[in-house]
């Protein structure tokens, strides 16, 4: 059984009692207040073995006490807990040493879990930060599933690990690599974003490592590359699942030695960047076709960070739509208010573009609805006239034909489970796959080798014969002209 003294700190007894009994249950010896005063004398005179503290407590903010705890008991564990479920709390907690946060509501498992480690090990020295309290949020949501999110961030923040961040187009890459870059301790650096989509394969080596004078036509001078623009800052690397495989070696090289040559270049330069990724594309489905090497991948996938799509954190909707009406007077638009029953139907929309998707939708009602509320038939006439849009679109501005087929089918089939909502599509779900795919991959095979069944077959790896069940049991009509080789 554990043992130990914590000592807890919530302004609400009923939280105050619950934990209490949880953490004596569990072993623990406990203190309680609904002071920070309380707290601080007790730390100050060397009791305690754990804090468990909420932020906002009558006398004093938690985020005032805890520099002086870390300054005067740099080993004691602080556990913070808040009701206001921001990834600024998460930052703030991490910056000044807190040993873990935990948003309000929490599992009580959980909390006794996360004391039971802290009494395991030291917590870390606090680095002093600068105050972040009333900042703009760099991410909105309080949603469980951006709750987790948070937590990584500020931990990661901490530290100079590479990160790949994973997630549909629109659900906020691109912000999370800034709020690791801005909250970490490179922030006083660059931060450089490169787009693999948008960049022609054939200049992203120069693109990422820069050229000498006279590398290649048209290289009239010297150029710096994003390495080296990003110099003791971060480097976002966007889309990094359509980097070519020449340029993915030469990646490698750099993440192996911790350094590089420009194109055209003899002189290997030293590089102190932190790399920081992020792709809407499945990276081991790459590694299966050839497209991405898996030494690479295991090199920029030290620490995986999935963002959640919109339509699995709908309760975030009201905190965004808030957000966009009150930036709506930086963008020169007038300032509105939503009708709750308009609010409720952005929340049961399915949102495939997710929050980049709600944030053009807000601006177009913002700019073309004249009341200062706006009403539930101004969404529904906006949503109705909204064109579909793939959920795993590329982040580049591509048209959906321009995915490959593994993506195009990811998206299709993610659309197809969302429109049962809590549930799932009936069975016989693979036969029904099959049975949309195959007629026109037929088709296509048939079209190709102008009706010849003998070479269509050869084409898809079948023999005649199973060309011509599958033309029979698909109810595939074969082309006129050569129906069979002669």
């Amino acid at each position: 059984m554990a043992s130990g003294t914590v000592l807890i700190a919530d302004d609400d007894s009923a939280i105050r009692t619950v934990l209490t009994q949880a953490l004596t249950r569990a072993g623990f010896t406990v203190r309680a207040t609904g002071m920070a005063a309380a707290l601080w004398r007790w730390v100050s005179e060397g009791e305690g073995d754990v804090v468990v503290t909420d932020v906002v407590l009558p006398d004093e903010n938690a985020f005032d006490v805890l520099p002086r705890i870390r300054k005067m008991r740099p080993t004691l564990p602080v556990v913070v807990m808040s009701a206001q479920n921001t990834i600024m709390t998460a930052i703030r907690s991490a910056e000044l040493g807190a040993y873990d946060y935990l948003p309000k509501p929490f599992d009580l498992t959980a909390l006794v879990q996360t004391v039971a480690r802290a009494l395991d090990q030291s917590a870390k020295a606090a680095k002093p930060a600068p105050s972040v309290q009333g900042e703009p949020l760099p991410i909105i949501g309080r949603s469980s599933a951006m709750q987790d999110i948070y937590r990584l961030i500020a931990r990661l923040t901490q530290t100079d690990l590479t990160v790949t961040i994973v997630g549909e187009s629109g659900t906020g890459k691109e912000l999370v690599a800034r709020a690791l870059h801005d909250f970490s301790k490179r922030k006083k650096g660059p931060f450089v974003a490169l787009n693999m989509a948008a960049i022609p394969r054939e200049l992203i080596e120069s693109e990422l490592f820069g050229h000498e004078k006279g590398a290649f036509t048209g290289a009239a001078t010297r150029m710096a590359g994003r390495f080296e623009q990003a110099e003791v800052g971060s480097l976002f690397l966007d889309e990094i699942g359509d980097m070519p495989l020449e340029a993915q070696t030469r990646l490698l090289r750099v993440l192996q030695q911790g350094e590089y040559t420009t194109v055209g270049g003899t002189t290997p330069i030293k590089t102190n960047v932190r790399i920081i990724c992020a792709t809407h594309r499945d990276l081991r489905q790459l590694i299966n076709q050839g497209l991405f090497r898996e030494d690479l991948f295991y090199r920029l996938n030290v620490v995986p960070l999935r963002l959640p799509p919109l339509r699995e954190r709908t309760e975030d909707i009201p905190d965004l739509v808030r957000h966009f009406l009150a930036r709506a007077e930086k963008d020169g638009l007038p300032r509105k208010e939503i009708a709750p029953d308009a609010l409720t139907r952005l929340m049961t929309h399915r949102w495939p573009g997710n929050v980049r998707e709600l944030e053009n939708l807000m601006k177009r009602l913002l700019a073309m609805e004249v009341d200062d509320v706006i009403p539930l038939a101004a969404v529904e006439r906006e949503l109705a006239s909204m064109p579909p849009v793939q959920p795993h679109a590329a982040n580049a501005g591509q048209a959906p034909q321009g995915q490959d087929l593994p993506s195009f089918m990811e998206s299709h089939l993610a659309q197809y489970f969302a429109s049962f909502g809590q549930n799932l599509p009936p069975a016989g779900l693979y036969e029904r796959i099959l049975a949309e795919i195959e007629p026109p991959l037929l088709r296509a095979a048939l079209a190709a080798t102008h009706g010849n069944q003998l070479r269509a077959a050869d084409l898809l790896g079948i023999n005649r014969n199973t060309l011509r069940s599958k033309l029979r049991e698909r109810k595939v009509v074969p082309m006129r002209g050569i129906m069979s080789s002669s």
